[in-house]
């Protein structure tokens, strides 16, 4: 008996769909059960298998970079040089562990999917409830669901009371779902699909019966687990950056090796072993065998620096990544707003218009009047909204918003105290304790006699009281219906008639709401002399209105200011959240990202997933002229990323839930939410916001920049110094003179220079409007023709001043000579250092001493150099000669001479640059100080 899991059963009725399945109300019988778990399998997810982790290792020895030192370790074997052995098989075993681990983590999204639900359920079996483990639900099982249970199969809802259920983490939705028992059209969104519950998802408040379905993989979940494994982890921008970047300069590295070979054995006819040596010691030294060692380092750097900006970085390659991002697809509950309603505004029924400030559920805010300063604690109309908002009411706060009351000035983004209950229900709670208390003011005498749940069908919940002596009936509803309830008004004087001018008055300040994207709930009440203990629905009548409030998600603080940092930085914001069209829109309005989109043509503010059903050339057009998708599932998230992608832009996709787990995978950089995301969104990330704040993207995305400068400059030093080395080379044998330096200065050199130097480079800030500048375009690779002009200079300085100086101490003796030489390619790459902290910037406006580490490098640098010439021992070993002490000072003074040239070609090609203003310098200082120990940590740890 084949099942079919994949019907619409929300467009059949709950009698049709039992039918379909071949099931009756009272279940399935044990027998039935065990056959269907046998045709079906056990309502688990399933995912490909995890890649093997010895291929997956193997898989580190793929770059061509690394190929190349491998086959320059084994020409250094070859010639005995096993120090140089030793550490270039240390640099590959550094970097293959590396990446194995970085990729590893990547696949445990799987594995969070498959362990995700491991629950219990209660189930109809022979006509009689019985607790199974979930996976062994079968489709046709009928199972019972109370508030508070998770879901543990998709369901077809067959009788329900007060039922609603959280789906965020599926849909997106914000708000808890009212659920019915009602046919629906086949094409309704699945957000919207009101009479199925969905596995992942729990019940909110409430309680139902339900047919099962679809189980394991035929879930909505079990579709989305699919989808991710079948996405391949393919390489990522930044890595495949870094390797074009290996093999050009190994590229140039082996052609330049190869032409110091010619012309030293077949043009000058050196010895074939003491041209295989040099020639050796230059391949090694000329070839970047330090540089996924210094990238590993700014990574961690930035990694480090990050972390203080509350993002966690699972991937190190999304360090740079995030930095050149041009496109952000933002979820907007939990991570643009806080995922927390608040009651904003009151409008009573005298008129009066209030504003609430605070937000979350800290205690902390008052109600104030909109129009006039006035004192609203005496006003008996609010003081009796507040008796109703605090009392009709189910919710509960824990402890830490007393606190929270007491500790005056605490950020919003503090600790929010424990809640329990409907978010609707704790938003008019807060509001409650807001106003002085006064709900707690009536505690030893108000007594609730009973309490009549929300409802659906009859939109507003009630509480039946005895305040004083006197029984009341308080209300909270949907406004249109407490207003259809009410036949009189509450004022300052009392209650009076409701006039047809009042109601009109109301109903405009409900549409005026409902266009901003409000939850609107009204409050009233009636005297209920003489009733009994026994609330009922049709007790409810005759209310006195007492007042309506308004009740948004609000904004996260500084996300307005992070998006227009974000357009300011050339990166386009789009909200892509499965919340209704008109919430998104609405909130996007108010952090400005409806206002970032340039926009040519006709095009709305909004769309919805459905208005998505377009031919490609249509969706192009829709996705590059709108910015705010409403009620999108996964697909869609996809869609729409692959469309900006293949556009060439640099994508980073947030979001919290299972349904964001596929698009952040897929993402360039995906950023899960680490407070409210589930642990599949967080696995499948790239990166972990642990305050699930959008301007910590933002934050983020600075160091991000600076990474990428730091790659870059330290790519620049290495290929300028390594560039100049070998052209003194070939340039001194050409002319006919004795190699410039031996094997083993060849190697000292290289350890000198490129060895300490890059480590200082690794550790730069960020210089300038660095926000200002537009993302970097993703085809742009790390080394492109824009370093020429740069490289040439430096190079025409520092090999004319090395052949100079051979030149002039050749006639003493090739030992001292070559003293001079080593000494002025060292330094002037040393110094070179400097002109490379900022490609565009003067040193003396960055300041030359603010880089510490650079500072360090350049002494221990210079004293190495020093020990190894003026060290008997040593300079007997590297056969050096001891040079006068006048001479070591014109050879220092004559090297630094690149940081003039550097200056000189700065200021020619970028003109004068700004001096940094005494606020930047602070920031800057501040910001070395902060961060000195993280990057001390990161250099440690790498």
């Amino acid at each position: 008996m084949a099942l079919d899991q994949k019907y619409p059963f929300h467009s059949i009725s709950a009698e049709e769909t039992l039918e379909k399945l071949k099931a009756g109300k009272e279940g399935l019988t044990q027998e039935e059960a065990q056959q269907r778990l046998q045709e079906v399998g056990p309502n688990e997810l399933t995912g490909k298998e995890g890649i093997n982790p010895f291929i997956l290792f193997l898989k580190q020895f793929k770059d061509f970079l690394i190929l190349i030192l491998l086959l320059a370790a084994g020409v250094a074997w070859y010639a005995d040089h096993m120090v140089d052995v030793y550490v270039i098989l240390g640099v590959i075993m550094f970097n293959a562990v590396l990446g194995f681990f970085q990729e590893y983590r990547a696949e445990k999204a799987i594995l969070a999917l498959k362990s995700m639900i491991k629950q219990e359920a209660t189930v109809l079996r022979d006509g009689k409830a019985k607790t199974v483990e979930a996976r062994e639900l079968v489709p046709g099982d009928v199972i019972t669901l109370e508030e508070g249970n998770g879901i543990p199969a998709d369901a077809r809802i067959l009788s329900s009371k007060s039922l609603q259920t959280e789906e965020a983490s599926l849909t997106g939705e914000s708000l808890p779902i009212e659920k019915s028992t009602e046919p629906l059209e086949e094409n309704t969104n699945l957000g919207d699909r009101t009479n199925m519950l969905w596995k992942g998802t729990h019940v909110a408040r409430g309680a139902a019966t339900a047919v099962i379905t679809g189980t394991g993989a035929n879930t909505e979940i079990g579709k989305i687990s699919k989808s991710l494994g079948d996405i391949k982890t393919t390489s990522t921008n930044f890595r495949k950056k870094t390797e074009r970047l290996g093999k050009q300069m190994a590229v140039i590295s082996i052609v330049t090796s190869i032409i110091v070979f010619i012309l030293g054995y077949y043009v000058r006819d050196f010895a074939f072993e003491e041209v295989l040596l040099v020639t050796v010691a230059t391949l090694v030294s000329s070839i970047p065998e330090g540089l996924p060692a210094v990238i590993s380092i700014v990574l961690a750097i930035g990694a480090k620096r990050m972390a203080k900006q509350n993002a966690i970085i699972r991937e190190f390659t999304a360090t740079e990544m995030l930095g050149s991002v041009s496109v952000i697809l933002t979820d907007k509950t939990g991570t643009l707003t806080r995922s927390i309603l608040t009651v904003k505004e009151v409008y009573l029924g005298d008129g009066t218009a209030l504003e609430v400030s605070g937000s979350g559920y800290s205690l902390e805010g008052e109600i104030g009047n909109k129009q006039e300063e006035e004192n609203t604690s005496g006003n008996p109309v609010l003081a009796k909204l507040l008796l109703v908002a605090g009392t009709c009411n189910n919710a509960r706060l824990g402890d830490g918003a007393n606190e929270q009351k007491k500790n005056k000035g605490s950020e919003e983004e503090s600790e929010e105290p424990e809640v329990s209950g409907d978010p609707t229900e704790v938003a008019l709670l807060v509001l409650a304790k807001k106003g002085g208390g006064v709900a707690d003011e009536h505690d030893e005498v108000v007594e609730v006699l009973d309490d009549l749940p929300f409802n659906s069908e009859q939109k507003f919940r009630a509480t039946l009281i005895e305040n004083k002596g006197k029984r009341e009936i308080l209300t909270i509803g949907a406004p249109e219906k407490v207003l259809q309830l009410s036949t009189k008004v509450l004022i300052k004087e009392g209650p009076q008639e409701l006039s047809e001018e009042s109601r009109g008055q109301i109903e405009a300040r409900m549409d005026e709401w409902a266009d901003k994207a409000m939850r609107v709930l009204a409050l009233g009440y009636r005297e209920a002399e003489g009733a009994s203990n026994d609330l009922k629905a049709d007790d409810v009548h005759d209310l006195v209105w007492i007042g309506m409030t308004g009740i948004v998600d609000p904004p996260r603080q500084g996300v307005k200011e992070a998006i227009a940092a974000c357009k300011s930085a050339g990166i386009r914001v789009m909200m892509v959240t499965g919340d209704h069209k008109k919430t998104g829109a609405a909130i996007a309005r108010e952090v400005g990202i409806l206002e970032t989109a340039e926009k040519t043509g006709d095009y709305p503010d909004a769309l919805e997933e459905n208005e998505l059903d377009v031919d490609d050339k249509r969706f192009d057009e829709l996705v590059d002229n709108v910015s705010v998708f409403a009620r999108v599932s996964p697909d869609t998230k996809l869609r729409i990323a692959e469309h900006m992608r293949d556009k060439g832009h640099l994508i980073a996709m947030t979001g919290d839930g299972v349904n964001d787990a596929p698009a952040l995978k897929r993402a360039d950089v995906g950023i899960a939410m680490g407070i409210r995301g589930t642990d599949v969104a967080k696995d499948a990330a790239h990166i972990v916001l642990s305050d699930d704040n959008f301007s910590t993207i933002v934050r983020a995305i600075r160091e991000g920049r600076i990474v990428f400068q730091n790659v870059r400059q330290t790519s620049f030093f290495l290929l300028t110094t390594n560039f100049a080395f070998v052209a003194v080379f070939i340039i001194a044998m050409a002319i006919g003179w004795p190699f410039p330096l031996t094997a083993t200065q060849i190697l000292w050199v290289n350890l000198v220079t490129d060895g300490v130097m890059e480590l200082g480079l690794a550790a730069e800030r960020g210089h300038g409007e660095i926000m200002k500048q537009k993302p970097v375009v993703r085809e742009v690779n790390i080394l492109d023709k824009s370093v020429i002009p740069y490289l040439l200079l430096m190079s025409v300085v520092m090999v004319g001043l090395s052949l100079a100086t051979f030149a002039y101490y050749l006639p003493k003796g090739d030992t001292i000579a070559r003293t001079g030489v080593f000494l002025v390619i060292a330094m002037t790459q040393v110094f070179n250092t400097f002109n490379m902290r900022s490609l565009n910037r003067s040193l003396f406006t960055i300041g030359p001493f603010s880089n510490k580490y650079i500072n360090i490098c350049f002494l221990v640098s210079l004293g190495l150099q020093l020990i190894v010439i003026y060290t008997p021992l040593l300079s007997g070993i590297f056969r050096f000669e001891e040079l006068p002490i006048l001479d070591l000072i014109v050879i220092l003074v004559l090297s630094s001479s690149v940081i003039w040239f550097a200056e000189i070609y700065k200021r020619i090609r970028f003109g004068k640059l700004e001096d940094v203003s005494p606020e930047e310098k602070q920031l800057e200082r501040t910001r070395e100080v902060k961060d000195r120990q993280e990057i001390e940590e990161a250099i440690s740890e790498r």
